[in-house]
């Protein structure tokens, strides 16, 4: 059923023109405005955790909390491991009820890559998971680590080949995007999307969506991109808040009084990111 639903979701958004975003969180308290922000925009999303918080939150409780927010939400909400190296985490995260996950095998030979990939496939559709993989390289530094080299185009054959063999049900795209902050204009290769997308038959994903103009993101959606990823900017308005707010109550303060007005600005960006996405209203 839970695979379902994204599925049906991704269909939708690929028919509708727009993408499901997906954000990251940290923490129960940059969830929360999340999930705020997708009921008060009408909008399907996705809650990605990745490796940094499963290993600081334990996966049972990230696990737990991500099926009690998929069951009272108002709109349809999908929880999302992204960016594991380990088919074993992949694993574990489908076992504590994560419906979706990403195993990044990119860094791997192509065949590495879609053995990998089929390992996790064949485990989370038994137990009723998505999978998405990657071809090429995102670039940047984050939870998965850092890549700074030249190489980081997918080529077509590659991603027909990997998305046919490993029956994943997603597929992120080295395009030119990158985790982070950008130093100038992301140089984006919206060519090699449009060629991607005509050539396979499942669903895209842009990752590094913080910094992209909001016209390249839409270029994006309209050359075959049914996901997009927004995380820095979520942990980067929240730990700034945090630091403006402390600076201003001074010390021995109760972090609920501390973090009521980051909230606000938190689900401010994320309905900001639904809008861009073109998700609005879509729920």
């Amino acid at each position: 059923m839970q695979r379902e639903l994204l599925h049906d979701l991704l269909t939708c958004a690929e028919e509708g023109g727009y993408a499901i975003p997906a954000f990251n969180y940290t923490d129960i308290w940059d969830l929360l405005p999340i999930v705020r922000a997708a009921e008060a925009e009408r909008a399907p999303v996705m809650l990605a955790v990745n490796a940094l918080v499963t290993k600081a939150i334990p996966m049972e409780i990230c696990g737990a909390i991500g099926r009690e927010v998929m069951a009272g939400a108002e709109v349809p909400v999908v929880h999302h491991l992204d960016h594991s190296l380990s088919a074993d985490e992949c694993k574990r995260a489908v076992d504590n009820g994560i419906p979706s996950v990403m195993i990044d095998a990119s860094m791997y030979d192509l065949e590495t890559n879609i053995r990998t990939v089929k390992d996790v496939v064949d485990y989370a559709h038994a137990r009723d998971a998505s999978v998405e993989a990657e071809i090429g390289i995102i670039k940047g530094k984050s939870a998965e680590g850092t890549y700074t080299g030249g190489a980081f185009l997918c080529e077509v054959a590659d991603a027909v080949e990997l998305a046919e063999a490993s029956g994943a049900d997603m597929l992120a795209v080295g395009i030119g995007t990158a985790h982070g902050f950008y130093e100038g204009r992301p140089e984006i290769n919206f060519q090699r999307l449009a060629e991607v997308n005509e050539a396979v038959d499942i669903p895209l994903v842009l990752h590094g969506g913080t910094g992209i103009p909001e016209e390249d993101i839409r270029k994006a959606i309209k050359n075959g991109v049914n996901k997009v990823n927004v995380g820095t900017i979520i942990y980067c308005t929240y730990m700034n808040g945090m630091r403006r707010e402390l600076n201003r109550l001074g010390d021995n303060q109760c972090v609920i009084d501390v973090v009521k007005p980051v909230l606000d600005e938190i689900e401010a960006v994320v309905r900001k990111w639904i809008r861009v996405c073109m998700a609005d209203g879509k729920a």
